[in-house]
């Protein structure tokens, strides 16, 4: 009998230590190296040192490596200030300088255009930068009981493992719900159902008064696994109050989230001060989780999509109308279409609490499966904004004709393969030029690049 080829790539002997030289960054923030020809991914390398590695990992044609030693070091390589660091997978670049991080997200970017769609742009815009400690205001932090220890874990994922990481705060984190780790550790550890509690989802809201004090609406969202006792109750509520929080809990599906204590908390929200615009919204429903860099990112979106009063207005992916709302601020009329009912519930909302009902429009469309003759039933837009998920905008791009296409197309993208391949279908197949594209810095510290990109005709 033929024996089954052994497809393991762990080495079953520690591999050797060998020395190689960094030639840039992979899409992962790793170190890309070339020893005898072959391809080696180091974690923990960067462009222009030289550095002694082991491999973790290895296949015929590359080999996945961290680095054991420094003996050339980068003069862009900084101290990390997070003392997980190395060992919480969250953030993998806290070891380049800041300016090194956008500088190399910029040429990934540029490197994605051109390899995979075949596209450069006339003009690389200005990276936007924005806070790079305590930005994060949306999370999901994974949380473990270790029985034989007699503790509980809650964080990040150590890297490259699912095992959750021993830290007790997180420099990404706004610093309010960093210092709750310790905290949520000690209460869930009293908890009967401490072994039955795997998550905690987190959402920050705009600061309201409390007795004269401004503080943020923190919400964390408790997926457990089984009934809570009285006694779990009583430690949750006084939790809540003690840290000034709202504990909302999930059972089973998305469906079931809803708030636990306190029932009347002040609602989570966001504001667009430039737009003069407001946005409540679910802990659960999608928000950038920077919201700084939110603002300026919008800026930029609409100075490229210049929208004038009485044209009409295509976002594409809108979500709750993050961007929807401050386009219909021009005059213009703007639909907004979207997968998630529940988010297009939220937009309009938002857009009734704004008085722009008269401008807006929105729907539930799955953006995925579109068509050429469902795109055309929806009409002539004059501009069109795309923000889609990972995944991209593939079909809607592909669906576009060309007596029926936009001037413009402000397209924001989490995604950097993902747009290169769609820029690739518009400016090579639908007669666009890539007139701008840049990086928004939406992640600091971590490889994640987000991006925007204009096309015109």
């Amino acid at each position: 009998m033929r024996k089954r080829r052994n497809r393991n790539a762990q080495p079953t002997v520690p591999a050797p230590i060998l020395t190689a030289v960094i030639e840039s960054l992979d899409q992962e923030g790793r170190g890309v190296a070339h020893v005898d020809g072959k391809t080696i991914f180091i974690d923990g390398g960067l462009p222009n040192e030289k550095v002694t590695f082991q491999s973790h990992y290895i296949k015929p044609s590359y080999e996945i490596a961290n680095v054991v030693d420094v003996l050339k070091q980068s003069n862009l390589r900084v101290t990390p200030r997070c003392r997980h660091f190395g060992k919480c997978g969250g953030c993998k670049l806290q070891h380049l300088d800041f300016t090194g991080q956008v500088a190399t997200k910029q040429r990934l970017l540029e490197s994605d255009l051109w390899h995979i769609g075949k596209v450069k742009p006339v003009n690389m815009l200005p990276a936007l930068y924005g806070p790079t400690w305590g930005y994060r205001h949306k999370a999901r932090l994974s949380v473990k009981y270790v029985e034989k220890k007699q503790r509980v874990l809650v964080g990040f994922n150590e890297k490259g493992t699912r095992f959750v990481a021993d830290m007790d705060s997180c420099e990404v984190l706004r610093p309010e719900v960093s210092a709750l780790i310790a905290p949520l550790q000690s209460l869930i550890l009293q908890l009967s159902i401490r072994d039955k509690l795997p998550q905690i989802e987190l959402a920050v809201g705009e600061a309201v008064v409390v007795d004269g004090v401004a503080k943020p609406v923190i919400v964390l969202i408790l997926r457990i696994m089984d009934v809570l006792t009285a006694q779990d109750e009583s430690l949750l509520k006084q939790f809540a109050d003690a840290h000034h929080i709202q504990i909302w809990t999930q059972t089973k599906g998305p469906d079931t989230i809803k708030p636990f204590y306190p029932l009347t908390g002040p609602a989570l929200q966001y504001n667009l001060n430039e737009f003069n615009l407001t946005y409540p919204f679910k802990p659960n429903e999608f928000t950038q989780v920077n919201p700084q860099i939110n603002q300026v990112m919008i800026r930029r979106a609409i100075q490229l999509l210049n929208p004038q009063p009485g044209e009409k207005i295509a976002d594409f992916f809108c979500g709750i109308g993050n961007f929807t709302l401050p386009i219909a601020r021009s005059g213009a009329q703007v639909l907004g279409l979207e997968g998630l009912a529940n988010l297009v519930d939220r937009a309009n909302e938002s857009a009734a609490l704004n008085q722009l009902q008269g401008n807006t429009e929105f729907g539930v469309a799955d953006l995925f499966k579109m068509t050429p003759e469902a795109l055309t039933s929806l009409g002539h837009f004059d501009k069109w904004l795309v923000d889609p998920p990972r995944d991209g905008a593939f079909e809607l791009i592909k669906s576009l004709e060309l007596e029926n296409s936009p001037k413009c197309i402000v397209y924001v993208s989490c995604n950097p393969a993902t747009l290169a391949r769609d820029a690739g279908v518009l400016v090579n197949d639908k007669g666009y030029k890539l007139s701008a594209a840049g990086v928004i810095n939406m992640f600091p510290h971590t490889s994640h690049v987000e991006s925007i990109a204009l096309f015109e005709l």
